[in-house]
């Protein structure tokens, strides 16, 4: 079951201009040398100033201004356990483990139908999920490279995938060829990221807030998929999560899979399901019974981050990973949304 929480709340203190950024990064879709399951376990729990300071975001607009966010947090009940993490059994394998378990969506009713049709493609070569009718949930290193914006990242646009025929009943040319989704990209009129991400674990990037969100120029009229609080694995239907995406080596295509959960921090669950570059920056959801009535419901519970390379008893071992939604990001993304805190009070 969904179980409904007390979100702390996050209210906008002040607002500075930033010089515009050079977008002059290279998009790089796999990432190297991040803060393992190990390191996750070593790090000290945040305080209430450094929840402030990671939380507070940039913000980038269609112009190329920039400005960033100071935020405080109020209603933060502190976890004094930790980052800890659930002990699970360790692979050594690549991103796709043994069998390749992804399904293609061809069956146009099923791509352009909920929950398949809440997937989209970002022009930097990711994926990303709609979450409000002009909102776009993604990974934050499809933009930013922890320095600077990616070179894409300056006219970024969202390829949301085209459903509808013309008035006259005829198909709309190209809208699926093949079963190859065609795009209707629309332009991003601003995107938010976490300060968090900037600063990074030992001077590196922090994939904890590997997350970003895009506001679309115009509203969607298609169905999005709503954000959950994500549980511990012990709470999951067989620990099982689920995402779709655009991955690298099946052009074209929308890729499904979905597989159990091996490990998790306090901010990333650590998994196999195959995966390859292109599908980062998808949501990954659950389904559960709403409190209270038979219905089930999918809800966004993280972001997928990517195939990762880290030093584990120094060798390097690798997962895939994705970046939990805690109540504080819930807090943050619904924010970002609604542009007030009082539409996200409970998650």
């Amino acid at each position: 079951t969904w179980h409904l929480k007390k979100i702390p709340q996050i209210v906008s203190e002040r607002t500075f201009s930033l010089d515009s950024p050079k977008f002059e990064a290279k998009t790089k879709l796999e990432l190297n040398s991040v803060c393992g399951i190990e390191c996750q376990r070593k790090l000290p729990v945040p305080s209430s100033s450094d929840w402030k300071d990671l939380l507070s975001y940039e913000t980038i607009f269609e112009n190329g201004t920039r400005t960033l966010t100071e935020v405080n947090v109020l209603g933060l009940e502190l976890d004094p356990a930790g980052n800890t993490t659930t002990q699970r059994s360790s692979r050594k394998k690549r991103q796709i483990y043994g069998t390749d378990s992804r399904f293609s969506i061809y069956d146009k009713r099923f791509m352009t139908n909920f929950p398949f049709n809440t997937a989209v493609k970002i022009s930097t070569g990711c994926s990303g999920v709609l979450i409000s009718p002009k909102h776009v949930l993604t990974a934050a290193h499809c933009l930013h490279n922890g320095k600077d914006y990616v070179k894409g990242s300056k006219r970024l646009r969202v390829g949301l995938m085209k459903t509808k025929s013309r008035g006259n009943g005829r198909k709309r040319k190209g809208a699926t060829r093949n079963g190859m989704p065609s795009f209707q990209w629309t332009r991003v009129k601003s995107t938010h990221i976490p300060k968090g991400w900037f600063k990074g674990v030992s001077g590196d990037i922090a994939l904890d807030y590997d997350y970003a969100v895009l506001e679309l120029k115009r509203p969607h009229k298609r169905k999005y998929m709503e954000l959950g609080i994500s549980p511990t694995i012990k709470m999951m239907p067989g620990s099982m999560i689920h995402f779709s995406g655009f991955d690298n080596d099946r052009s074209g295509q929308l890729v499904y899979r979905f597989c159990s959960i091996s490990d998790e921090s306090n901010d990333l669950f650590y998994q196999y399901c195959d995966a390859e570059p292109g599908s980062t920056g998808s949501g990954i959801y659950l389904r559960l019974k709403e409190p209270n009535k038979k219905k089930w419901k999918r809800k966004i519970i993280a972001v997928y981050s990517g195939h990762q390379w880290v030093d584990v008893n120094g060798e390097q071992q690798d997962y895939n990973v994705a970046v939990r939604i805690t109540p504080l990001k819930y807090a943050q993304i619904c924010f970002w949304i609604h542009g007030n805190d009082e539409n996200c009070t409970q998650g």
